[in-house]
C-alpha cells in the first residue's frame, strides 16, 4: 500500500504559475480606467513614468533572479503589476531616476531580496515609493550625480497646484474640489492614480467581483477614515477621495501576500490602517499618510492573522 503525503503549507494558497498569471492579469485590466484618464491628461509624461517603472521592474527581474540562482518569471506579470501599481504612485513631473530607483526597490529588494514571490513582508510597489523619501540622504547623491531632470514633455500647468489634500491641511475646505470632479476628473497634480477616484473604485470593485480581493479590508478602511476624519472634525469624503486611499484599499492593502487571510483579520487590519491614515493625514507632517500606514501594519499581518484565527472545532 502506497502512502501519500499531505503538503501543508500557510496561506496564501496561490501556487500555480498559470493562476498567477490570471489573477495578475485581472488585475492589470482593474488598472486600466485609471492608467487610461492619467494618460489622457498627463500625456506622454505620465506614460514615460509608467515605461520607466514597469521597464525597470522588468529590468530588476532579469538583473537580480539570475543572481540568485533563480530563472526569471517574467511571464506571471508580478513585475508588471509592481511597476505598474508604482507609477501610479508617482507624480507626472516625477525625476526620471526616482522612477527608476523605486522600481529597482521594489522588485530587487521587497520582493526578491525577501525570498520572491510569495514571501515579501512588505507590499513591493509601496516599498519602492516610500523608501527613497524615507532614506532620501542615502539616495540624495543620485540625484546631484544625475540631476534631478524630470519628464519634460508639454503638460497643462493646472498640476502645479496644491493637491486636495494639501488644500484641506493648509486652508480646510477654501478652495478644495467639489466630490463630483474627485469622482470623475480632477487633475489634482499629485500621483497618476488621484486623477480619477471613480476609476480605482471601478477597477477595485471589478477585483471584487472576480474574488481577487475581499470586500473587508477596504471596506474596513474607508469606513474608519470616514468615521474617524469626521470624529476629528475633518470633510470626510474628500478624506476618502482625495489622496492614494482609494488605490491603497483595492490594490495595495489587499495583496495577497502580505495581509491577514482570516475574515476578523481583514477587518481589524482595515480599521488600523485607516486609524494611522487619519493620524498622519491630520497631525503629521505631511499632507499624505497612506504608504506609511500600509508599510506599517504589512508586518503586523501574520500576527493580526494568529490572533484572529478561527478555534478548532472542540478546542477550549
Amino acid at each position: 500500500m502506497t502512502e501519500s503525503k499531505l503538503l501543508l503549507t500557510p496561506p496564501p494558497h496561490l501556487k500555480q504559475g498559470d493562476a498567477i498569471m490570471h489573477a495578475m492579469r485581472d488585475v492589470i485590466l482593474a488598472l486600466i480606467p485609471v492608467t487610461a484618464v492619467a494618460f489622457y491628461f498627463y500625456g506622454l509624461n505620465a506614460v514615460a513614468i509608467w515605461v520607466l517603472c514597469v521597464g525597470g521592474a522588468i529590468l530588476t527581474e532579469l538583473v537580480v533572479r539570475p543572481l540568485l540562482g533563480k530563472k526569471p518569471e517574467i511571464g506571471n506579470l508580478s513585475s508588471v503589476v509592481t511597476g505598474w501599481l508604482l507609477a501610479l504612485c508617482f507624480s507626472a513631473t516625477t525625476a526620471w531616476w526616482t522612477a527608476v530607483l523605486g522600481a529597482v526597490l521594489a522588485v530587487g529588494v521587497a520582493k526578491e531580496l525577501m525570498g520572491g514571490l510569495g514571501w515579501n513582508w512588505f507590499n513591493p510597489a509601496l516599498f519602492g515609493r516610500i523608501v527613497p523619501v524615507v532614506f532620501y540622504p542615502l539616495f540624495g547623491w543620485l540625484g546631484t550625480a544625475l540631476g534631478s531632470a524630470r519628464i519634460s514633455f508639454a503638460m497643462p500647468d493646472v498640476i502645479s497646484q496644491a493637491t486636495p489634500l494639501a488644500m484641506l491641511k493648509g486652508y480646510g475646505m477654501a478652495g478644495a474640489p467639489s466630490l463630483t470632479e474627485m469622482l470623475t476628473f480632477y487633475p489634482a497634480g499629485g500621483a497618476l492614480a488621484e486623477i480619477s477616484a471613480g476609476a480605482v473604485i471601478l477597477g477595485g470593485l471589478f477585483l471584487i467581483v472576480r474574488k481577487h480581493i475581499s470586500w473587508r479590508i477596504p471596506a474596513a478602511m474607508i469606513a474608519t477614515v470616514l468615521v474617524l476624519s469626521a470624529v476629528l472634525g475633518a470633510p470626510p469624503v474628500h478624506h476618502v477621495l482625495a489622496g492614494g486611499l482609494l488605490l491603497a484599499a483595492f490594490f495595495m492593502a489587499t495583496d495577497w501576500v502580505t495581509a491577514p487571510v482570516t475574515p476578523n483579520g481583514r477587518l481589524l487590519y482595515g480599521v488600523a490602517i485607516g486609524v494611522l491614515v487619519v493620524l498622519f493625514r491630520l497631525y503629521g507632517g505631511s499632507p499624505e499618510g497612506v504608504g506609511y500606514s500600509v508599510l506599517l501594519m504589512n508586518p503586523a499581518a501574520r500576527w493580526i492573522d494568529r490572533m484572529t484565527r478561527p478555534k478548532v472545532f472542540g478546542q477550549a
